[in-house]
């Protein structure tokens, strides 16, 4: 018993995970090995929105770029600190939409050494319903999956670990909430506009994932469908990352007319919703609606693992398939 713990024991590693998203920045910690569900150790993050530090040309903003290095600098710090063997970091949306985002990035790399490789849409919708997939289990059958991000909107579908289809729209919470709301409470014919918009964009693209027939299970991934599943009964974070936690599209309905009819004051009262996001709930509300509403979903079942957990799941097959492939980057990061 004692050989087998220490077998065991030589085979974990302890990976760093950054994760560059519109809203968020955030470490990631894990002690992993092949064939194990990945254990979180520790987790920082900062709500750095880079988003909102696009300039009207789509260029990421001087002041962007320093606070990003900053918070590199700071999560090598911690990483070496917690003793990380290995660290991965990719960015999304806000990155991938900067036309000069490959350019920070660069200077980035050369301030703190750290290479921050850009995930695809595409592939940003394949890692995360991997993560999906192994969450739930071969039980749970043809998978539809929904991620709302700061940005974009992913959406992918599948009976196997490699979605049948993978897409990503630009339909992000805070995106849309930059675009197209502009007061607090936002006015009707704002929402109405943007309600039109959302739904067009889903119904042009929904026969994709329709074709294959109806999921056996629908899931919602992200910090916009836990709150919006926690705003309408679900159970807290203090019950656990394995309480079961649903959503249900007549909540959603009810809740995307009250949240409009709030001010972000009243929006971060509500269970769940921190002040930073609150701004944000309206028109996650109402992607979340829409896209439940086009699909054919009744109900969702929230996930505890996204992106972050499917880059690190394909990292650990890789090693699991070739360990002399240990320092090559996870398949399914791309530089645009």
């Amino acid at each position: 018993m004692i050989r087998e713990d220490f077998r065991v024991a030589s085979l974990i590693m302890r990976l760093g995970v950054l994760d560059v998203g519109s809203n968020t920045v955030h470490l990631l910690v894990v002690d992993a090995y092949p064939g194990a569900r990945p254990l979180p150790a520790f987790s920082h993050k900062v709500d750095l929105r880079l988003a909102a530090h696009l300039l009207p040309d789509d260029r990421l903003s001087a002041a962007g770029e320093e606070q990003l290095a900053e918070f590199v600098l700071e999560a090598m710090r911690i990483a070496e600190d917690k003793g990380v063997e290995e660290f991965l970091a990719f960015a999304t949306s806000a990155v991938r939409d900067a036309v000069n985002g490959l350019e920070v990035l660069a200077r980035v790399q050369a301030q703190t050494g750290t290479q921050i490789r850009v995930l695809s849409g595409e592939n940003e919708a394949r890692l995360t319903f991997l993560a999906a997939r192994r969450w739930f289990g071969w039980s749970s059958g043809r998978l539809l999956v929904f991620d709302i991000g700061g940005g974009s909107l992913e959406i992918a579908a599948g009976q196997d670990e490699e979605p049948e289809a993978a897409m990503s729209l630009p339909l992000g919470a805070g995106r849309l909430t930059r675009d197209w709301l502009t007061a607090d409470p936002p006015a009707a014919g704002e929402v109405r506009a943007l309600r039109r918009h959302v739904r067009a964009e889903i119904a042009r693209h929904a026969g994709v994932f329709l074709r294959h027939g109806a999921a056996d299970h629908a899931v919602g991934t992200s910090k916009t469908f836990r709150q919006l599943a926690r705003i309408a009964g679900a159970a807290p974070s203090s019950e656990g990352f394995y309480a079961k936690r649903y959503l249900k599209h007549t909540d959603v309905i009810v809740w995307a007319e009250r949240l409009a009819a709030m001010d972000d004051v009243e929006r971060s009262r509500l269970p769940g919703v921190s002040e930073g996001r609150a701004a944000q709930m309206v028109a996650g509300a109402i992607i979340a609606d829409a896209v439940m509403d086009l699909m054919d979903v009744s109900q969702l079942e929230i996930c505890p693992w996204a992106l972050r957990e499917g880059v690190i799941l394909r990292r650990l097959d890789m090693l699991e398939g070739s360990a002399g492939e240990a320092s090559a980057p996870p398949p399914g990061t791309s530089v645009r």
